[in-house]
């Protein structure tokens, strides 16, 4: 036999799509040609399976040898090509028996001495296999646990190239994924650390209730930090379809922890604030990866220092805020990765930054308007909550922490705010109001009274308010009204969350 195929996938993105591994084995000069718009990773491949092959007892075909990767108009990535490469040719040059591996999707990169390495995406991977139909995947054991995550296919796996051509002669069993070990989630930072910041907390509550991105500027050691690292944990846990995308997202970027278990957490993201538009949107060589603002997808993106950042990598943020995806494109293809994130911006008012606030700073004015404002107006304008952190006075400080409410007192209401307007929304595929649009605000039925609304309405005239402005004062409103347990937002829900945009909240 000199033809043979296999399967693998390959990613474009969180999108995978199953791949068919040919080789052909024909008269000529020895060689190994590599076709379907494989990257540089990719095509070094030829050595990394001839030195496998060689070095797991086989013998190489001292032929022609040409591999194609179909759909050959899709680019490939990647090392987990390697081991369906090893497959297809020695099935071709007649070492190996076609039927043990047919129709199963071979996964894992090889090293020189045929060991079965991890690859990266595995988890989205096994889940294209799935959606094809395809019964069985075989998978680097370092990959199983993450691979078994995937319902409705066996999961097999091997650590060496020689366990799966035993396999294929039947004379050694495929391994079982390693059994998931239960770890206890990590307790994480609570609430009721935070000292004073009656206006912080409860801005945090709010953007938590109803997934609003928030703004906090204040002088340092006012807590602005300490109350963006307790936001996942007013956060509900995520169901399985949000964990899935997370994992899937975690594990392309290769960051998924050993236990290969499904991220419950809302994640946290918190680049610094020197990193560079790739790190923090996503990019690289080849088709680009995710960045920070991805992987906190269904979490929280939390940007310190945010006027240190370089302007064009926060402009880069508006319109991913506004969508929830990246689309990132390059010459050999586009790749989109989903980022709905709930954004934490968090600033001095000046560049002097003194800890006492206002009465100590000895920055002009022109020079507070100029560091604020590199945050751009377009970017600020789409963060909901922007509140001001008055400096901590001693009696706060000193307050025994028992007296502040808990993450998990808090992340109660938030729960119960969230599953009303996961209700009032169900029927729009909606789950948070901020993802409600604003003028489904202002039609019947949910259109407020003109009353409730007469001050936005002269703001919005009076070009203190923009329109966006307008509508997510609106979706704040009901946020407010979710926490009270109140059906609809009055007027005083109104007036506050027009304080935490642009009223005594600053």
């Amino acid at each position: 036999m000199s033809y043979a195929r296999t399967l693998c996938v390959g990613l474009v993105g969180v999108t995978g799509r199953v791949i068919e591994v040919e080789a052909d084995i024909s008269a000529g000069l020895p060689t190994l040609v590599l076709t379907g718009l494989p990257d540089a990773a990719l095509h070094e491949a030829r050595d990394r399976v001839r030195a496998a092959v060689v070095n797991s007892g086989q013998r190489w075909p001292n032929r022609r040898v040409t591999v194609n990767l179909l759909p050959a108009t899709m680019p490939k990535q990647g090392s987990g090509f390697d081991l369906a490469i090893a497959c297809a040719l020695l099935t071709g040059a007649g070492e190996l028996p076609a039927d043990p591996l047919r129709d199963s999707v071979v996964l894992g990169e090889l090293g020189l001495d045929g060991a079965v390495r991890s690859v990266r995406g595995v988890l989205p991977m096994v889940a294209t296999a799935a959606r094809a139909g395809i019964a069985r995947v075989v998978v680097p054991l370092g990959n199983a646990r993450e691979a078994a995550i995937v319902p409705g296919i066996t999961v097999r796996a091997v650590d060496t190239l020689r366990r799966l051509i035993a396999f294929a002669h039947g004379a050694a069993a495929l391994l079982e994924p390693p059994a998931a070990e239960p770890l206890a989630a990590p307790a994480g930072p609570d609430l009721a650390d935070v000292a004073g910041q009656q206006m912080g907390r409860f801005a945090i509550e709010v953007a938590a209730a109803g997934g609003h991105h928030i703004a906090l500027i204040g002088p340092p050691g006012a807590g602005k930090t300490m109350l963006a690292e307790r936001l996942p944990s007013l956060l509900p846990a995520l169901d399985d379809a949000a964990a899935l995308e997370v994992t899937a997202l975690h594990s392309i970027a290769g960051v998924l922890s050993p236990d290969g278990a499904l991220v419950r957490r809302p994640p946290f993201q918190a680049p610094h604030h020197s990193a560079s538009m790739a790190s923090l949107i996503g990019g690289g060589s080849g088709l680009a990866r995710p960045g920070a603002l991805s992987l906190a997808h269904h979490g929280v993106l939390f940007l310190d220092e945010a006027p240190e950042m370089a302007a064009a990598t926060l402009q880069a943020l508006r319109q991913p805020l506004e969508s929830g995806r990246v689309v990132l494109g390059r010459a050999r293809g586009t790749t989109e990765y989903p980022a709905r994130v709930q954004m934490v911006a968090a600033a001095n008012p000046c560049p002097c930054a003194s800890p006492a606030g206002d009465q100590h700073c000895q920055c002009s004015p022109q020079a507070r308007r100029r560091y604020l404002g590199k945050i751009s107006g377009p970017l600020l304008d789409r963060i909901d909550i922007q509140v001001r952190l008055d400096p901590l006075s001693a009696a706060a400080l000193m307050t025994a922490p028992v007296t502040a409410e808990s993450s998990a007192l808090v992340a109660a209401r938030v729960a119960v705010a969230r599953a009303a307007a996961a209700r009032r929304w169900a029927g729009h595929g909606w789950q948070t109001n901020a993802q409600v649009p604003g003028p489904h605000l202002r039609r019947p039925p949910w259109r407020l009274p003109a009353r409730d609304t007469s001050a936005l309405r002269t703001s919005l005239d009076r070009g203190a308010l923009s329109a966006r402005g307008y509508d997510r004062i609106l979706r704040m409103a009901w946020t407010i009204a979710d926490l009270d347990g109140r059906d609809r937002p009055g007027a005083a829900d109104v007036h506050e969350s027009r304080q935490l945009r642009l009223g005594a909240a600053r």
